[in-house]
């Protein structure tokens, strides 16, 4: 009888940030983030995993639910190991909105995107990161999206 072929298994893990390692949120939206029990990314993309559940959560914050929206873009795509905190702002400025999404998009076209972001912006080419780290960004999102 002939072996069966392992299945390949992703090596990457979703990464889980502290909330407060958001970008753009403030001290108070943290705080009252922590008062109910979330503190993590992963316990926000859990807590908010439907439209329903986001608006429900804005409520209780007493925000518009534009801004659990976007905390949760933040967080879905921070969880992408090699993006993390550091670049998932980035990623939302520039069209951004998941790690399905970002599976989907050519790293290519990407890149052109940030690039074009950041000379508009800060003009500076020099801070685009490289077409090979916008490629490896893609597909570890499509490792995640497969599993998730």
């Amino acid at each position: 009888m002939p072996a069966q072929p392992k299945p390949q298994h992703s090596k990457i893990q979703a990464a889980n940030w502290s909330i407060e390692q958001l970008p753009g949120m403030r001290i108070k939206e943290q705080s009252l983030l922590e008062e109910l029990g979330i503190t993590s990314t992963k316990q926000l993309l859990k807590v908010a995993s439907s439209p329903q559940s986001k608006q429900i959560l804005a409520n209780q914050l007493h925000i518009k639910a534009q801004y659990v929206n976007k905390w949760v873009a933040l967080a879905d795509l921070a969880r992408i190991p090699s993006i993390g905190c550091q670049y998932c702002g980035l990623l939302l400025h520039a069209g951004i909105c998941s790690v399905t999404q970002l599976a989907q998009t050519p790293a290519h076209r990407l890149h052109q995107q940030i690039l074009r972001l950041q000379v508009a912006t800060m003009h500076r080419r020099d801070l685009c990161p490289g077409v090979d780290e916008v490629a490896g960004w893609v597909k570890q999102a499509r490792e995640l999206a497969i599993r998730s």
